[in-house]
């Protein structure tokens, strides 16, 4: 269905203000936005993986899918934004994700582990210009 520019701009500004109510309960930091995506860091893995669950359940009612990938490491800050390895493996595992889910690294599910999270193995990936194979999880 077409949307047209205006409804697709008033679609959008309601997705913007429910993923950032969402940022803002689960104490992410929006970092920056393209087009519908964001992208986000938080001070813990678990509270990544809350608020990347509840973002998939606020945007649905809203006719839409979020796709969502996570990862952890360290990340060079210039300016406001953020950079490094750590940045392309999370958005490497994001293109992975089917419509509604929400996929982690190895790295992530093995930091939060005794946290109740439930994970589902999606394989070992090379993702484009990362070095080495990533394990990917989906969070059930």
């Amino acid at each position: 269905m077409a949307l047209g520019d205006q409804a697709w701009r008033d679609l959008l500004e309601r997705h913007n203000a429910a993923i950032r109510a969402e940022l803002d309960k689960w104490r992410g930091r929006e970092v920056k936005t393209a087009g519908d995506g964001f992208l986000a860091t938080f001070d813990g893995p678990a509270r990544a993986i809350r608020c990347a669950q509840a973002i998939s359940d606020v945007v649905r009612p809203l006719g839409l899918e979020a796709r969502c990938g996570l990862h952890t490491g360290e990340l060079e800050v210039v300016n406001s934004d953020v950079t490094g390895l750590a940045v392309h493996i999370g958005a490497r595992i994001a293109a992975l994700a089917a419509s509604g889910e929400v996929l982690v690294s190895r790295t992530v599910r093995d930091l939060v582990s005794g946290a109740g999270f439930q994970f589902t193995a999606r394989g070992a990936h090379a993702l484009k210009g990362i070095p080495e194979q990533w394990e990917v999880y989906a969070v059930s």
